[in-house]
């Protein structure tokens, strides 16, 4: 979600002027994005051209930006692939992360399922290097060594009427 070497927002750059590399909070968004094809439903990942790691797409929410509204924007600049976020599925505070240039941050995670509307999945913006859609079994055996996501993945595919909250 956060690098600044990875197309860091704006408003990031501004304030680590002002605080350096103090812990700053901020919001994401995961978009765990389901397509139904007629072969099963499949969830598009990518690989993050930073870490190598295999996500669904996340994001930061810029300033004022409603959070479903930056889950479809995210997925858009990053695969290609237009969505609609249809339901919250769970929030969650992440734990806090050191990056290798020192910053300090800490996430508030939005995670939202969404539906697939159009486009071809593709690396798009140059913050992941592979696109691609995976069966929910797929997923979860590309994700058995990242819990994280992993569970992210799972918790978007259960049908359940009300988001998770941590407590």
């Amino acid at each position: 979600m956060y690098g600044r070497s990875m197309g860091t927002p704006e408003f990031i750059e501004t304030l680590r002027e002002k605080i350096g590399h103090e812990m700053l909070w901020l919001t994401g968004v995961t978009a765990v994005v389901i397509r139904d094809e007629g072969r099963g439903p499949e969830v598009l990942l990518v690989r993050r051209a930073d870490s190598g790691r295999i996500t669904p797409v996340t994001g930061i929410i810029d300033p004022g930006e409603e959070p479903a509204i930056a889950a479809e924007r995210e997925t858009l600049e990053e695969t290609g692939v237009s969505t609609e976020a249809e339901k919250l599925v769970w929030v969650h505070a992440l734990p806090p992360m050191r990056y290798a240039n020192g910053d300090q941050v800490q996430f508030l995670d939005i995670l939202f399922r969404c539906r697939y509307l159009s486009g071809d999945a593709r690396p798009s913006d140059g913050e992941n290097t592979e696109a691609f859609w995976a069966s929910i079994e797929e997923a979860d055996r590309i994700l058995e060594y990242d819990n994280d996501m992993r569970q992210r993945v799972r918790q978007a595919f259960h049908d359940e009427p009300q988001a998770r909250f941590e407590r």
